[in-house]
């Protein structure tokens, strides 16, 4: 079972759903008994929907654009005169409908709410009004929390005076708001996780590589000047492009070239040992996978499977096109592993250093496109080793 099925803040949002739906469908019916009722299914859709239109700019986040954009939504769900939003500093990051001129009762309460973290309630002999016509008769403020910390207000500003139902129906308004916030806040700790996954790769690509790259370089300055100059070239875009620091993910085409440099450095080291046979289908150079997937397969193709193998091999990376998905091999006819022993070693790869390069990729596949994304590594002792990615063409959320 995929690990953001049983995270809390997952949980959290998926029955604050369920309880904002049964919330409002009976606010709504008791507000409008008077009125012709539609079917109950059609008004569950409708609440739905509204819903699902407030979702995107939530899961961004508590900010001024997010506020402006999901308020008009949740009046829709209360349908109450005004409804409002605010930050931790309780001033309205958005304000949707009439009687705007209450926005200082509004952080009045926020403010208690932000004290307190509870719900404050106000009629009409509570807030002040200069205004003859104005139809407000009673204010509701309630917290919106995230990790149990209160990160601001929901206001909801009526023409009723408050009564049970539009106070259950404005709490269950904030918990499916602040679930939604939950979840931005798991989007961005599964970004900086993922940051720092790349972070430690880049820390491992430091001792395995650059000094042997430089003592190849250095072994060419006297015999082969040019041949040196061109080296050093080859090293400094390969370390520019492994350390840059222009988001998660990148394209094949990108990854190949780096791949290309990665490579010339090697075969100047091992020689005729080396032997590479690359084959990329055009289409799928455009595919985004993330960044450094792919360097680290190779690395480990040429370090554990040719480096130990008398007279060297071959490494072979292809690319296909496989309708909706693009399917990269990465195969080397080296020395292989012991198919346990590689399970156990990628276990406590980050104890031990061993293959962290793979254990790294393979989460960051599965954190990228799913629980089916994963590595898939045929290896056996003396018959070299297989590694298979399968990369979606599209995913929503990756992209350059």
């Amino acid at each position: 079972m995929p690990d953001w099925l049983t995270d809390p803040r997952f949980l959290a949002a998926l029955g604050g759903v369920v309880a904002l739906v049964i919330a409002v469908l009976v606010y709504r019916r008791v507000k409008r008994r008077n009125q012709f009722a539609s079917p109950l299914e059609r008004a569950t859709f409708s609440t739905l929907h509204t819903v699902s239109l407030a979702a995107p700019a939530l899961r961004e986040g508590l900010s001024e654009g997010s506020a402006q954009f999901a308020v008009p939504y949740l009046r829709t769900l209360l349908d109450t005169e005004a409804l409002s939003m605010t930050g931790s500093d309780c001033v309205p990051l958005a304000w949707d409908g009439e009687a705007e001129h209450h926005s200082l009762d509004v952080r009045q309460y926020a403010e208690k709410v932000m004290r307190t973290g509870r719900q404050q309630v106000a009629s009409r002999k509570d807030i002040e009004c200069g205004s003859q016509d104005c139809p407000v008769r009673g204010i509701v403020v309630v917290p919106l929390e995230v990790d149990g910390n209160v990160a601001g207000t929901l206001a909801a500003v009526s023409a009723d005076t408050p009564g049970p139902v539009l106070l259950r129906a404005s709490a269950e308004v904030a918990r499916y708001v602040s679930s939604q916030l939950e979840l931005a806040d798991l989007d961005e700790s599964r970004a900086r996780l993922n940051r720092a996954e790349v972070r430690a790769l880049r820390a491992q690509i430091s001792p395995h590589f650059i000094y042997n790259a430089l003592n190849t370089v250095a072994s060419f300055i006297r015999t082969d000047p040019e041949r040196a100059r061109e080296l050093l070239m080859e090293f400094a875009d390969f370390t520019r492009y492994s350390f840059r620091q222009a988001g998660e993910y990148t394209t094949l085409a990108d990854e190949l070239k780096n791949i290309d440099r990665y490579l010339a450095l090697e075969h100047a080291r091992f020689g005729n040992r080396l032997h590479v046979k690359v084959q990329v289908a055009p289409e799928v150079l455009s595919v985004v996978l993330p960044f450094l997937a792919l360097q680290p397969l190779v690395e480990n193709a040429v370090r554990h499977g040719l480096s130990g193998k008398p007279g060297g091999g071959t490494v072979s990376l292809t690319a296909e096109d496989s309708g909706a998905e693009c399917t990269i091999i990465v195969e080397d006819d080296g020395v292989g592993m012991d198919p346990k022993a590689l399970t156990e070693e990628n276990r406590d790869a980050h104890l031990s250093g061993a293959h962290v390069g793979l254990g790294n990729v393979d989460d960051r596949m599965r954190s990228a496109f799913g629980p089916d994304y994963g590595l898939v590594v045929e290896t056996e002792r003396g018959a070299g080793t297989k590694i298979i990615l399968r990369v979606p063409k599209f995913r929503a959320g990756v992209r350059v």
